[in-house]
């Protein structure tokens, strides 16, 4: 045990040494530039999802950054609101088939999202560099999730069974995604779908119940994802939890 494991326990010195490692890897930038670009925006992009794939090998580790760009283009497109449903459903239908066209880019989002879409052909290319396997997993994930979101661009989230689904279709199937491509690899037998869909499901409503004042304060179109089945047993309106002094915040 080092000095500040002595300190601080084993724990800290492991986060420690953690930390100090995925950013000796974030220093050392691709030679390709479309290599570089992926990497940058996953550090951009990213909350902390970034620091657990720089822990991977080399082949995964690409894998996982594509396979989370392409879901954070996908995301992108879903959660912006100015564009029209007439425009959004297909492309959130289609996404599997684009990712196959390294000139494909639809601009939309904000800040590091739009860059992320502007510049998508680099994300294009690096995923065509990738081994077979690594781009069916991807392929099938981003069909399925682009699917599941086009249903609920026309469909509130309104029952616990509604609330479910949707977080399968954005976080369940990320957890089955990542098992795919661990299998593709070569590291490890493909998991039952439930086990990873439990986790995406449990990961997903946190954030969700965390986030549903800035869902509601959406521009131009607020979106709720929390079911009306749970927060209407409490309140008629769901704005009714901002305000000050609610006995349910």
């Amino acid at each position: 045990m080092g000095v500040v494991g002595a300190v601080l326990g084993p724990e800290a010195e492991a986060l420690v040494r953690l930390r100090v490692a995925a950013g000796r890897l974030r220093r050392e930038v691709p030679a390709d530039e479309h290599w570089a670009f992926a990497y940058s925006m996953l550090h951009r992009v990213s909350r902390s999802f970034a620091l657990v794939i720089q822990q991977l090998g080399p082949d995964l580790r690409n894998a996982v950054c594509v396979f989370y760009l392409v879901l954070r283009a996908l995301d992108t497109v879903e959660d912006d609101t100015s564009i029209p449903t007439e425009v959004k459903v297909p492309i959130l239908q289609e996404f599997h088939h684009h990712i196959y066209n390294r000139d494909w880019h639809f601009s939309c989002g904000t800040k590091d999202y739009k860059i992320l879409m502007d510049k998508f052909h680099y994300v294009l290319t690096a995923f065509l560099e990738l081994g077979s396997g690594y781009q069916e997993a991807i392929e099938e994930i981003t069909r399925r999730m682009g699917a599941g979101m086009a249903k609920f661009i026309c469909k509130e989230v309104e029952t616990v069974d509604d609330y479910d689904e949707y977080c399968h279709y954005v976080a369940g199937l990320v957890g089955i995604g990542l098992s795919r491509l661990f299998h593709a690899a070569g590291l490890e037998d493909l998991a039952p779908e439930s086990l990873s869909n439990s986790m995406g499901l449990f990961l997903q409503k946190v954030n969700i119940t965390r986030d549903y004042l800035e869902d509601i304060n959406e521009i131009p179109k607020s979106r709720m994802f929390w079911p009306r089945e749970i927060w209407s047993k409490y309140v008629d309106k769901l704005e009714i939890f901002i305000k000050c002094g609610s006995p349910y915040l």
